[in-house]
Formats: structure tokens, sequence, C-alpha cells
């Protein structure tokens, strides 16, 4: 069995997921495919935003995601940075390790760094550590990762990507524009 596991640097409740897919695939048997897109496009869609300026709510999200982690041993030290400036550099990089191989290493060295370290993704030191953290080069990644093709390759990948999401979901929202991407 194949599942698709839409995920963006950026949401806080992914962390928990990022963290233990592994361990659910080689339990399972189940393959899970990453598909990293920008959430920050479908909230812009959908006038949501992020928890800063919601005390009370930013909060409890905190609280529940320690208290859930705790579950799966996992050791977050809330609150880490939020809402993230780089999470479209952030993506970008795992747009990049997902088409050389090295994605999901890259992903939960990321999202470790996050929550148990308060680095921020696709800020330093996060991007160079989380990079260093797995097996492939971070000086070649680095170079192609913020060349001027990544944000365009990024587009076209998160654009293919929603436009399979709405089609697997019957359309049940709608897919970002191009004016949305700011």
């Amino acid at each position: 069995m194949k599942i698709d596991f839409w995920f963006s640097i950026g949401s806080t409740y992914s962390y928990l997921t990022v963290m233990r897919l592994t361990e659910v695939a080689e339990t399972s048997g189940v393959e899970f495919r990453w598909r990293p897109f920008n959430v920050r496009y479908v909230m812009i869609e959908q006038n949501n935003t992020p928890f800063k300026d919601k005390p009370v709510k930013s909060a409890y999200m905190w609280r529940d995601i320690e208290r859930r982690a705790k579950r799966y041993s996992l050791t977050p030290q809330p609150p880490a940075p939020y809402p993230l400036p780089g999470l479209a550099l952030a993506n970008q990089i795992a747009t990049v390790g997902l088409e050389n191989g090295w994605m999901e290493d890259y992903v939960r060295a990321t999202y470790r760094r996050w929550f148990e370290s308060g680095e921020a993704p696709g800020e330093e030191p996060n991007i160079s550590l989380s990079l260093t953290d797995q097996s492939n080069q971070s000086n070649q990644s680095n170079q192609s990762d913020q060349s001027d093709q990544s944000p365009r390759r990024h587009r076209r990948q998160n654009d293919r990507n929603m436009t399979f999401y709405m089609r697997s979901t019957r359309g049940l929202g709608r897919r970002p524009n191009a004016a949305s991407r700011r």
C-alpha cells in the first residue's frame, strides 16, 4: 500500500508525524510518498494566518504538541520559533532533496533542530547543520538550493503537488493562484 504524505516545513503538527513516519512505515509495511509543499500558499488563499497574534491558541498548540510528543518519546522544547520567515527556503531545500534522494533525512534533521534546539528552518544555522546531519554533501546542496533555479523549481513542484492534491480531494478547496505567492 502507498500513501501520500503531504507536509510543509513550517507546520508545527507535522513534527509529530515527520519524526515517526519511518518507524510506522517499517512496522506497517506501508510505503509513504513524501510530498513537500508550501503551506503558506494555501493559508494565504484561505485568508488563514498563523497564531502569532493569538497567544492563547498558540500556547495551547505548544502544550498539545509537547503532551503528544511524550507518548512517542520525542523531546521538543517549546515554544519553538513560529511563524517561520524562512519557510519557503526550507521547503525549497526539501524539494531539491526529494529530487536527489536525501529529503527525508534533511526534513527530520531540520524539524529536530527546530523543535529541540530552537533553530528556525530555512535559516542558519539550521540549514547548514541539517544538511550536514545527513549523508549528502552540504556544499553541493547549499549551492543548488539557493540558486536562481530553486525557487522556480520549487514553485513548479508545489504547483504539481497542489494539482495532484486538488484532484485527490475532488476539489474540496481551491488551488492557489500565482497572485497568492507573495
